[in-house]
């Protein structure tokens, strides 16, 4: 465990360029250096107004990496005076945190607030958590947590109604770029304008980072560092430099969190918005990033029954034989199978009738789910059952002229309920001119019928 006090000097705080990493010296000291984050931090928003009334809540900070939310707590524990204490979910314990209550009762007893930061808390486990419950609730400590996963995945539900969610956001790149220029200008804690950078290796460092202000100054000084003295005698980082430097960036995603539901729910989007262009996008991005490309095949047959469905049958096959060829061919080769089939997706006229109807039918059957079945269509294998009445009247649709006997398939109380409602796009026009010609022969028996009696 690291006890950190905060409520020093700003000159104790700003530590000697060069001893440190540029990332921690730039760390802002007070919220109106906090960039990026106006939405929370703006004079008069909530946030804001509770820090400096120092009425700080117990909070979950969610946001990607990078974004702030180490340094916004150290700022909540500088701007209220109160005891920072950072918590390790995997190094510490229930022991330790006994320990912790135990120290923040005497500070609260002195007139101080303990404000404990617990990184990554989507790490702690349930007994962890439970321990700091009661010590939220009576106010012996605030509990800030940080995160880059969804806190309603992946914290204690407990724990989480006891605190408020505040997100925030990825910088933007005019974000960043204030930022990375604080950093190359500052003659205390930052370069001190010994190094010059040309606006397209700004702009590379801009684009590559991301929204991650940690990542853009760890790039930044590690380019600095390998610079070559310009004709001033300062370092110049090159377009090439910071090229070389920053590398492949890394593919943010994860399998089992909130990352991985939104790309499935963009390619699943693009599909159904018939954009070629973003289904291969989203496509290549998922497998890059090492989803399982079956768990995305599977997705793709699943999309051609729900949003696509008889406007054209053939979509279905398609996303079928992507899966076979993928599980023929494996990785690199078979990715390209399910991206033929991604492009046809898109491509194809959309219908969700077939969707729609099964649920519908679905709700009749749990309002209804013991009606008989009409005696004309049941089978009657036995004597008894002919004597009942079990397939009396029923008529065989082949022996008819035109393959079609009107008659009734549902039970009584549902007789002419509709649920599946064809649409005039692709092969559903066909379905649906067929089935208005059924009605026209089913509408003139019945009125032959009629002139019959």
């Amino acid at each position: 465990m690291n006890t950190l006090d905060l409520f020093k000097t700003p000159s104790a705080d700003r530590t000697p360029a060069g001893s440190s990493p540029l990332a921690d010296r730039m760390r802002p000291l007070a919220l109106d250096e906090i960039v990026g984050q106006e939405d929370l931090l703006a004079p008069g928003k909530p946030l804001r107004t509770l820090i400096e009334e120092d009425r700080v809540p117990s909070m979950i900070l969610w946001g990607p990496p990078g974004s702030g939310k180490t340094t916004l707590a150290r700022v909540i524990a500088r701007t209220t005076g109160a005891r920072f204490v950072s918590f390790s979910a995997v190094m510490s314990g229930v022991k330790e945190i006994r320990e912790l209550i135990a120290q923040a009762r005497q500070e609260r007893r002195g007139g101080r607030q303990t404000i404990l930061f617990v990184d990554e808390i989507h790490r702690f486990n349930k007994a962890q958590q439970d321990a700091f419950l009661p010590h939220v609730e009576d106010g012996t400590i605030v509990l800030i947590g940080a995160t880059t996963e969804n806190p309603s995945f992946e914290v204690n539900a407990a724990l989480l109604s006891r605190s408020r969610v505040f997100v925030l956001k990825p910088l933007t790149e005019e974000g960043l770029r204030t930022v990375v220029r604080r950093a190359l200008e500052d003659p205390e804690r930052g370069l001190g304008g010994r190094v010059k950078m040309g606006g397209d290796a700004l702009d590379h460092l801009l684009h590559v980072a991301e929204g991650d202000a940690r990542r853009a100054l760890t790039h930044l000084e590690m380019a600095a560092s390998a610079a070559r003295p310009g004709g001033d005698g300062g370092a110049e980082v090159s377009l090439e430099l910071m090229q070389n430097v920053v590398g492949r960036k890394a593919l943010l995603y994860d399998r089992a969190g909130e990352e991985h539901y939104n790309l499935i729910s963009a390619l699943h989007k693009s599909l159904r918005g018939s954009d070629p262009d973003a289904a291969l996008y989203w496509l290549a991005r998922m497998i890059a990033s090492g989803e399982d490309p079956l768990y995305i095949a599977r997705r793709m047959v699943r999309f051609a029954s729900e949003d696509i469905g008889n406007a054209d049958p053939r979509a279905l096959s398609i996303s079928l034989a992507a899966v076979e060829a993928y599980r023929f061919l494996g990785s690199p080769e078979g990715d390209l199978a399910l991206a033929q089939a991604a492009v046809y997706l898109a491509t194809a006229p959309k219908s969700n009738t077939v969707y729609a109807a099964y649920g519908a039918a679905q709700e009749d059957v749990m309002k209804h789910p013991n009606l008989p079945v009409p005696l004309h269509i049941r089978n009657a294998p036995t004597g008894l059952m002919q004597d009942l009445g079990y397939g009396a009247d029923y008529r065989y649709a082949h022996d008819d002229p035109n393959a079609y006997t009107p008659q009734d398939y549902l039970p009584d109380n549902l007789r002419g309920r509709r649920y599946y409602r064809p649409t005039d796009r692709g092969y559903e026009k066909r379905i649906q001119e067929m089935m208005a010609w059924w009605e026209e022969l089913k509408k003139r028996q019945t009125a032959d019928g009629r002139r019959q009696t």
